[in-house]
């Protein structure tokens, strides 16, 4: 493993753990055995740190989406490979939504520099062809871009707000991470009859 593989690593734990705010650059450099001059030598601040990870996560996750929006799959079928690709990911990168949320309100041209980049997720291909499946008969006449939302929505909101979820229904982590393995498959079932002619 390379250092700046172990410097994400460990700022993934770190960052999780603590919140942006509350991270300490010298517990970065502990959880990842080296010092902090080495650390501040890869990473001049915690800012430009944090941002490396989330390109880091965002330039390994936008790929996977937009093979599956510009596959020669159904709609139906992009949308299964779509909840369970996306959740699988976060299930692995949790810190993920609430970063993104969390750079979105504080630092909103930052998100946005790597969101205009040509590997963002590109859905122009998926809409076309939800037009064709409605015009087909194969979909019930919806909006593409609302039922885009729809999608985003539930695979993303439990994870954006997975503190407030955990206390709102009173499940632990385990129980939680249980559901979400359920809803990979469920939320598309959930979409696909309700807009399935």
């Amino acid at each position: 493993m390379t250092t700046e593989e172990k410097i994400f690593n460990a700022a993934r734990i770190v960052f999780q753990n603590k919140g942006f705010a509350g991270a300490r650059m010298q517990e970065i450099a502990d959880e990842a055995g080296i010092n902090k001059a080495m650390l501040y030598y890869c990473f001049k601040s915690k800012e430009l740190l944090f941002k490396a990870i989330l390109r880091n996560a965002f330039g390994q996750l936008a790929p996977q989406i937009n093979e599956i929006f510009n596959s020669q799959d159904t709609v139906f079928d992009k949308i299964t490979k779509f909840t369970q690709r996306y959740i699988s990911f976060v299930i692995l990168n949790p810190y993920l939504p609430q970063f993104l949320i969390q750079e979105m309100n504080n630092n909103p041209e930052f998100v946005m520099s790597f969101m205009i980049k040509e590997k963002r997720p590109n859905p122009v291909l998926l809409i076309a062809q939800i037009e064709k499946e409605i015009a087909d008969g194969i979909i019930k006449p919806i909006n593409p871009k609302q039922l885009l939302l729809d999608i985003f929505s539930m695979t993303v909101f439990p994870f954006a707000a997975q503190v407030m979820m955990k206390g709102m229904i009173q499940i632990s982590d385990a129980e939680f991470n249980e559901m979400m393995e359920v809803r990979k498959t469920s939320i598309a079932e959930q979409i696909i009859n309700s807009i399935k002619n």
